[in-house]
């Protein structure tokens, strides 16, 4: 049975990138519906707006606060043992969040409470994840292998918030709670079946201080890695505002409402997977400044609700949009495995993930403000605006032009002359810095 399975997958999908695989649909599919009942069970026992936002920012702090932690342990600690740790943490918490919800009526200090342990389990989880997913797949399939991964996530996270809506309708938001709490379950008994022979056992290091001044130094060492985490980190946050503060307002106010607005996302989330299904097949040769250049349509859904545009032009930037955001995000992950060291993928992890969110709270925070103050379409403008001015400057660095694919990854994470293809100039990269890295940028 076992070979007739491995018969049945590509080469490139190993052992280890089937259960990450499967193992991410899973919680994706639970915790994007559990994002949904979070909000209505908040709702369902009387609180207001204010505590559904209250309830929202207590699992981002712990995020953001232990994001570079979560990252220095990953690279100290066996990854997988660090996922399925958060696994149970998430499982334990969304549980108890969900008996609360079916045995009476949680207080909100409790629901709190239980968010935030959900937020420092997946500020732990994450940059294992994604560093045992760089580690899992190898050659010159990487790009296409992370296309797939990709394109299974966007497809559950679509999955997930359409099933999560429908099954808080049906039957409530503390039985989609349950099922996220399973989800996790689940996943964590996945994960513990992953195989960590071929990653070389960990040198011992001068203490979690140290890995923390050490990723800094890798970070702020390589140009590549802080302009796009600093384009990234004004790219997420001003659209979050726009999508969650602005556009549900012009929906209102112009478009007829929500269902519209979930339409026009839901075209977003369809333009991901048409995105993560083209890079299946693409294998842009200049990396980053490809991705790059995919990312100025991120200014489109911002300008298109200033004017604003009907539904239909929406969903037609929007699904543009997803699909262009998809390629930079596929060529994000296939630098980072061609270009970092192993032993350095989760550091470098932790750093995209707090790139990717630690302007969201700020940004989401002042744009009530900005409306006031500007106006809503010159706002909206304002977001198109700096995405478009960023994203130019990123530009402006010679190793985002000039970063090339190469055919195989080198074990240390260098280039190697003989994997250039030819005619190909090495990379301006310095060789003894090494990256902690950057943003989540889809």
């Amino acid at each position: 049975m076992s070979t007739t399975a491995s018969r049945r997958r590509p080469t490139w999908a190993g052992r280890n990138y089937t259960l990450l695989t499967a193992s991410a649909v899973v919680t994706s599919l639970g915790s994007n519906g559990a994002l949904i009942a979070a909000a209505f069970a908040v709702l369902a026992v009387g609180g207001d707006a204010g505590d559904v936002g209250l309830v929202a920012a207590a699992r981002t702090l712990p995020l953001v606060l232990f994001l570079l932690i979560g990252g220095a342990v990953a690279d100290r600690l066996p990854r997988h043992h660090v996922m399925v740790a958060a696994n149970v943490l998430n499982c334990v918490s969304q549980g108890a969040f969900a008996v609360l919800m079916l045995a009476g009526e949680p207080l909100l200090w409790q629901m709190m409470l239980l968010s935030a342990l959900g937020g420092t389990g997946q500020a732990f989880f994450g940059p294992a994840a994604e560093g045992m997913l760089l580690s899992s797949v190898d050659g010159e399939q990487a790009g296409r292998a992370f296309a797939v991964f990709r394109m299974a996530m966007q497809g559950s996270i679509l999955g997930g918030a359409a099933l999560g809506g429908a099954m808080v309708a049906a039957v409530g938001p503390g039985w989609v709670l349950a099922a996220d709490a399973a989800a996790f379950a689940v996943a964590a008994a996945l994960r513990a079946f992953l195989d960590v022979k071929h990653i070389p056992p960990r040198a011992p290091g001068g203490g979690l201080l140290s890995d923390l001044r050490e990723g800094w130094r890798e970070f702020s060492g390589r140009p590549w890695l802080w302009g796009i985490v600093v384009q990234f980190s004004l790219a997420n946050a001003v659209v979050a505002a726009a999508d969650a503060v602005y556009g549900p307002l012009v929906a209102r106010d112009h478009l007829g409402g929500a269902a519209p607005w979930g339409l026009a996302l839901g075209f977003f989330g369809g333009g991901t997977v048409v995105g993560a299904l083209i890079m299946t097949r693409w294998k842009p040769v200049r990396l980053l400044f490809t991705g790059t250049l995919c990312v100025f349509p991120l200014a489109l859904p911002s300008a298109a609700l200033a004017v604003p545009v009907p539904v239909a032009v929406l969903c037609a930037v929007m699904f543009v949009t997803g699909v262009s955001v998809e390629v930079f995000g596929v060529s994000w992950m296939t630098a980072l495995h061609q270009e970092i060291p192993e032993e350095k993928l989760s550091r470098v992890s932790a750093y995209d993930w707090f790139g990717s969110v630690a302007l969201v709270p700020l940004a989401t925070a002042l744009a009530g403000p900005a409306e006031a103050t500007l106006g809503r379409p010159e706002a909206l403008w304002g977001c198109a605006a700096l995405i478009v001015v960023a994203t130019a400057a990123v530009l402006c660095v010679p190793d985002v032009r000039n970063l090339r694919r190469r055919t195989s990854r080198a074990v240390t994470g260098s280039p190697a002359a003989d994997d250039r293809p030819e005619g190909v100039e090495p990379e301006v990269v310095e060789p003894e810095v090494v990256e902690p890295e950057v943003v989540e940028k889809a």
